[in-house]
């Protein structure tokens, strides 16, 4: 009689285990893996807000699911908080078997197109073709029970080419000058750059007022900083704890983003709204430049705090640097409002040394019309130092100069309204966005002749070279 309780008893546990993996909704959990919360909370949350081509964001349809349901975004916010994104956890967690098959996953397979193994339907379409979509991967990794990103594939150098009359930016191979990637999602991208690391490009938001970080795998963006008002260029320190970005609004500053916490730390009142601004190659100093108050802010970057300041008699363009042989600043090359060419700062006197006019190039008719005040408008210096490039929307050229002693050695033809330079790390290319054509010349630096003309989005501008991780 004992035996035969002792078998109804493993009987029914076996069918309540039996009728627990049946279910349709929720999933229980079947490992002793913990899915981890900090991971969820930034690789797998972005996920949420990301648009996908065709697809509306997750987010519109799931913070009115009676299952899976996240939590909506407060007002005003672009990111969840802890307390939201904890709820978000616990409702995700519902629907996965950590540690099992991929598959075995309800909050993966019901995304994951049914070719690939996905569930038949989804109220909210496919997402995910297959199992190697970067972002699936990410949720696949969490449910596993990951704690950070796994290693990457490969670490790569892409040149990214944001376009200022759209709502993307170009990711071009310097291998094959082929766009092989496009960012989407930000409307009026301005200034890009990019983590040492290659984890993430930072590209400012005119339209939203934010600085937003771009998973270099996904081609996502994963965060969006709000701003103090509408950004225009930024820069990264060297070593990627901080991000700075030039706020074009008066009375003016320059934010300052500190990529640990992605969040915002101090903005730093300058004298006029900022254009452009850089961090100098030893990383010792923020740089930024008013058009509206012809002035050259230089901030510490140790501080965070103003440490000198010099008006012009211009408005401040785009600027670059070379450097003494110990690394620290040289000098300041800085393109001038109405001024065909470029000025010489001496940046430890702080007194211009030289004026450099570019001349008229034999056959090529002067263009006159969209300057916006900006005759010249992009600076460039070679990376081993040796050549200064300065761009002409009048002529359509890069004059190049020789290091130090600014003779002019070349010139080259760069399409209409040239814009912005950006090389390859060994120097052998340089890149320049050619607003008038909607494309990136590619321009062999050794020869000084274009190799490629690489068909980007509407109205390229700023060019960045950075580094990306490939999942």
């Amino acid at each position: 009689m004992a035996t035969r309780k002792v078998c109804q008893y493993l009987w029914l546990v076996l069918l309540a285990s039996l009728l627990s993996t049946s279910l349709s909704g929720p999933l229980q959990a079947q490992s002793a893996v913990e899915p981890d919360f900090e991971f969820f909370r930034n690789e797998v949350q972005p996920i949420f807000l990301a648009k996908r081509e065709g697809n509306v964001r997750c987010i519109q349809c799931h913070t009115r699911s009676s299952a899976f349901r996240l939590q909506p975004l407060s007002d005003g916010a672009l990111f969840w908080n802890e307390e939201q994104s904890r709820m978000n956890f616990e409702s995700a967690r519902a629907f996965i078997r950590p540690g099992e098959h991929p598959l075995q996953s309800r909050f993966l397979t019901h995304p994951l197109d049914a070719s690939a193994g996905g569930d038949a339907f989804h109220g909210g379409g496919k997402h995910f073709l297959n199992q190697s979509d970067p972002e699936w991967r990410i949720m696949a990794d969490w449910v596993a029970g990951a704690t950070s990103r796994r290693p990457p594939r490969e670490t790569v150098v892409r040149i990214i080419q944001t376009n200022a009359a759209g709502d993307d930016s170009s990711v071009i191979d310097p291998d094959t000058n082929q766009v092989v990637g496009v960012i989407g999602d930000i409307e009026i991208p301005h200034g890009v750059s990019g983590s040492p690391d290659g984890s993430v490009v930072y590209i400012s938001n005119e339209a939203m007022h934010t600085l937003d970080v771009v998973d270099s795998r996904t081609l996502r963006v994963k965060r969006r900083i709000p701003l103090t008002d509408r950004p225009n260029n930024v820069a990264t320190t060297p070593d990627g704890s901080k991000v700075y970005v030039a706020i074009m609004e008066a009375p003016g500053a320059i934010d300052v983003i500190d990529t640990a916490s992605m969040a915002r730390i101090k903005s730093v009142p300058t004298v006029g709204a900022i254009h452009n601004v850089y961090v100098t190659p030893d990383g010792r100093y923020a740089v930024g430049g008013s058009i509206q108050r012809s002035t050259i802010n230089v901030i510490d970057t140790r501080t965070d705090e103003i440490v000198w300041t010099k008006e012009m008699d211009a408005g401040i363009r785009p600027m670059i640097f070379d450097t003494h042989p110990d690394g620290s600043t040289r000098n300041i090359y800085v393109q001038l409002s109405n001024f065909h060419g470029f000025a010489v700062i001496d940046f430890n006197t702080r007194e211009e040394i030289a004026r450099i006019e570019h001349p008229p190039v034999e056959g090529e008719e002067a263009h006159l019309d969209g300057l916006q005040a900006a005759p010249a408008h992009g600076l460039g210096v070679s990376p081993d130092g040796r050549t200064l490039w300065s761009t002409s929307k009048v002529y359509s050229h890069a004059y190049v100069h020789s290091l130090p002693d600014l003779k002019e050695v070349g010139r080259v033809f760069v399409g209409q309204h040239p814009e912005w330079i950006a090389f390859t790390p060994d120097g052998r290319y340089a890149y320049i966005g050619a607003a008038g054509d909607n494309a990136t010349y590619v321009v062999d630096t050794a020869s000084l002749t274009v190799v490629a003309k690489v068909p980007v989005g509407q109205t390229p501008k700023r060019v960045g070279t950075v580094m990306m991780q490939l999942d």
